[in-house]
């Protein structure tokens, strides 16, 4: 008898290739759901981690206007200059190789979802790189030549600087100074506003303000709504809902090339922000988690996200507007490998990326610093 081993071995690499792929779900209709047992997942295990992030709940208000007028109450003019949105309780979703292995809460309901909006829109900055529109080395004000970046310190600050917060940028924009977000807990306005400057590149500051720049300068690369860019090279071909938004402030209305377009807020702490449901951030998550292949089709390159995943020099464990699980900081979350990296949002919105597990965890509305405990007890579930 001869044997064919040349189909044999064929099928038997494209079935492992097979086997190793994610599930993608369809646009419309149901997401495919497999119960925990068959990935031999402990479902007690799995439902006391749920029950964990139900039973904590961000403490603060629903009424989410409340809940950042006192969340920031620090910052000096603080207010609330774009959209919010009363939120809803603790809701969640875990895929498994795509599937989805578990949800609870209402994962349909549209809610704000403040700092997660950040890895959007390095998102979209890493749509404009995979174009060639820009380049992370490269200094803004070279793209960029109204006065936003003059000055001898603000024109040192290049597209890297802004994605890993560490600009330093000065200035003012939508009405917000930069020195005003997340001050020092210590000085005084004097203080704050005649601050030595780091060279850009070398000292670390999460702020607000210079997020927004760097959409502002965005919008200026692409000549066309942010949002518009998402929906239509990412959201749309990932197959998200047509519920999503993403506003600016009432202030952040520019004239560009005739028509006027809202540049959108990189956050919400002042209102504004991307709304977003849960099943659309699992989506968008399994799209990292597949180094930006989405059943197939490569949306957004595999080497900006490894850009996006990397330690910046002045922090190790933040990357392009993505956090990364790593040692020797006060946000390593014990138990979990190094290589999980995470949107994170005001009042505990997550989603976490396990790329080992080949896990995806959106959380929402949990209390922020129970976050690790919680992803410690899937994967302990595994």
């Amino acid at each position: 008898m001869k044997l064919h081993l040349k189909p044999l071995i064929f099928l038997f690499f494209w079935s492992t290739l097979v086997i190793g792929q994610s599930y993608f779900p369809p646009s419309s209709g149901a997401w495919e759901e497999k119960e925990p047992n068959e990935f031999k997942i402990d479902e007690g295990k799995l439902e006391t981690a749920i029950t964990f992030a139900k039973d904590n709940e961000y403490s603060g208000s629903r009424d989410l206007r409340i809940a950042v007028l006192k969340g920031f109450s620090h910052e000096p003019y603080h207010k609330i200059m774009g959209p919010t949105k009363k939120r809803g309780g603790p809701a969640g979703m875990i895929l498994k190789n795509g599937y989805r292995i578990a949800s609870w809460g209402d994962i349909d309901r549209v809610d704000m979802t403040f700092s997660v909006t950040k890895s959007y829109l390095s998102t979209v900055a890493g749509l404009a790189f995979d174009q060639k529109l820009i380049s992370p080395k490269e200094k803004v004000s070279a793209t960029i030549w109204d006065t936003t970046f003059d000055g001898d310190h603000n024109q040192q600050i290049t597209w890297e600087h802004l994605l890993n917060q560490s600009s330093d940028w000065s200035g003012t924009l939508w009405g917000g100074h930069d020195w005003a977000d997340r001050p020092p807990k210590e000085g005084s306005i004097d203080d704050w506003k005649n601050r030595m400057f780091y060279a850009p590149g070398t000292h670390f500051e999460y702020n607000d303000v210079r997020v927004n720049l760097m959409a502002y300068s965005l919008l200026h690369v692409w000549r066309k709504p942010l949002p518009q860019v998402l929906k239509e090279k990412i959201m749309d071909p990932i197959g998200a809902s047509s519920t999503w938004r993403w506003f600016g402030y009432d202030t952040s209305w520019i004239d560009l090339d005739g028509h006027r377009v809202q540049s959108v807020s990189g956050g919400g702490h002042s209102g504004g922000g991307l709304f977003i449901n849960t099943i659309d951030h699992a989506r968008f998550g399994l799209l990292f988690l597949n180094e930006g292949v989405w059943n197939g089709k490569q949306l957004i390159s595999k080497g900006w996200i490894e850009k996006a995943t990397t330690s910046s020099p002045a922090q190790i464990n933040y990357g392009y507007m993505w956090w990364l699980n790593k040692k020797g900081t006060n946000r390593f979350w014990e138990g979990v490998p190094e290589n999980v990296f995470y949107a994170a949002g005001f009042g505990g919105n997550f989603i976490v990326i396990v790329p080992d597990e080949e896990l995806v965890i959106v959380t929402r509305w949990i209390e922020p610093s129970q976050i690790g405990s919680f992803v410690k007890g899937v994967l302990d579930a595994l």
